[in-house]
């Protein structure tokens, strides 16, 4: 797995859909354009949800990852 320079994490874990797309949103929204949030899920579904937030909001979804943590995601704010 690629290693991103995070500016912030956010911990979704136990957390069932939609919560870790809309925490996500909330996360993003607070954050520098250019900057990268590191969000950890344990929603199976939150792949499929962040695919599609991230290509319905422009922000760039730099890379995947799932380990022992969880699905983990590397989001770039637009």
């Amino acid at each position: 797995m690629t290693e991103f320079n995070v500016d912030q994490e956010l911990d979704c874990k136990g957390l069932n859909c939609p919560l870790p797309v809309i925490k996500t949103k909330k996360a993003i929204d607070a954050m520098e354009s250019g900057q990268i949030l590191k969000m950890v899920a344990t929603d199976p579904g939150s792949k499929n949800d962040i695919s599609a937030w991230t290509s319905r909001t422009g922000h760039e979804l730099l890379g995947t990852d799932e380990n022992d943590e969880g699905f983990v995601y590397f989001i770039k704010k637009k």
